[in-house]
């Protein structure tokens, strides 16, 4: 799940990235309100978790925008204790949930979860590839009755395979999905973590599922 932080305190915004890259977040930190939107408006993102007090565009300006222009993405705001009339102004703008500060990490993990969960139906919430089957929710993955133990990592390149079985993704852009924007687009991460996924979910197989695309990428074969 990719989570941008938009807070410019930097104790608190490496606290959230911290506590949710431990959990297996895929995590951008922004400081600026006006950097933030443009990360917003141009990258796609599972939530966004949102200081309303920033430099450059404020919070609730910036979620008025995401709203304006129809873009969705859950937002969680974190608020000081006494913004009463900012919380209410921020969840009639279409906010999701909040969090008054200070907070425990494990608080917002269970927002996050909660505010994305509300977005899917109950549907979107498993993919099923084959005899594959993902949860979302709670990141178990089973195949032909057997659940199979990922890596962080790992799970996230399954999801994003598994998301559109058959569509061809480049390594550049399971690098952009799994490790976020600063990564070496020299590195061979992706075909480490590919091969090491391939082996726990074909192994054993009669029929193999990732496929490497040669010259170009890696997919998730789908229903014949």
């Amino acid at each position: 799940m990719r989570v941008l932080v938009v807070e410019d305190a930097r104790k608190i915004a490496g606290f959230v990235r911290q506590g949710l890259q431990e959990q297996g977040f895929t995590v951008e930190v922004c400081g600026n309100g006006d950097d933030a939107f443009i990360l917003a408006t141009t990258r796609p993102y599972d939530v966004i978790v949102l200081d309303i007090m920033l430099p450059g565009r404020d919070g609730l300006s910036i979620l008025r925008g995401l709203r304006e222009r129809k873009n969705a993405v859950p937002v969680v705001l974190l608020t000081a204790r006494g913004e009463l009339n900012d919380r209410v102004e921020g969840l009639n703008l279409g906010a999701d949930d909040y969090l008054t500060k200070p907070f425990y990490i494990e608080e917002l993990v269970a927002r996050i979860c909660a505010v994305t969960r509300r977005m899917r139906d109950g549907n979107f919430s498993v993919l099923q590839v084959d005899d594959l089957t993902i949860n979302l929710v709670t990141r178990r993955v089973m195949r032909g009755g057997k659940e199979i133990a990922l890596t962080s990592r790992e799970f996230g390149l399954l999801e994003r395979l598994a998301a559109t079985p058959g569509r061809i993704f480049t390594r550049t852009q399971l690098l952009e999905h799994v490790w976020g924007y600063d990564f070496d687009p020299e590195t061979n991460m992706v075909d480490v973590n590919v091969g090491r996924l391939r082996r726990k979910i074909d192994e054993g197989s009669p029929r193999p599922l990732i496929e490497t695309v040669r010259g170009v990428g890696y997919r998730i074969r789908g229903t014949e």
